[in-house]
């Protein structure tokens, strides 16, 4: 069965509440088994390993988080050949605005030549109904790719 990856920052309730609807998006997918690793731990083991991989961060001050940034610091060379086309979707969560964040991610995955197979969402405040469903709908859409 194919798996997939979810690195994320979660330091927010609302950031939590994004996570559950994560899980709860990849539930609704059948033939997809889930492995969640916080950003400060995932590697190069945990991607080498995946199917494909949904990335989820905080937007800080105009960019991802460190956590996340870490994580692409700590894979980039060892993954660098052996990961070219793999299917990945992100989300970011700020207060006001997530472009930075998002821009950001786009130029690490696409120096890694992964293939995006969901369009990325930005949340922004809290998360409303509509918002936690286009987060299921990430993370089943990013879950069917694999």
């Amino acid at each position: 069965m194919p798996t997939l990856l979810v690195v994320h920052h979660t330091p927010s309730p609302a950031l939590q509440a994004v996570l559950e609807a994560v899980k709860e998006g990849v539930a609704m997918v059948e033939e997809a088994d889930l492995v969640l690793r916080p950003a400060l731990s995932a590697g190069a083991a945990d991607l080498l390993a995946a199917d494909g991989v949904l990335l989820g961060t905080p937007a800080n001050i105009g960019y991802m988080s460190g956590a996340l940034k870490h994580f692409f610091d700590t894979v980039y060379y060892p993954c660098l050949e052996a990961t070219v086309g793999l299917p990945y979707g992100v989300y970011v969560h700020g207060n006001d605005d997530t472009s930075g964040a998002l821009t950001s991610v786009a130029r690490i995955t696409g120096a890694l030549r992964w293939k995006q197979v969901a369009e990325p969402l930005s949340l922004t405040g809290a998360a409303s109904p509509a918002d936690l469903d286009a987060v299921r709908e990430l993370a089943a859409t990013v879950a069917v790719s694999l």
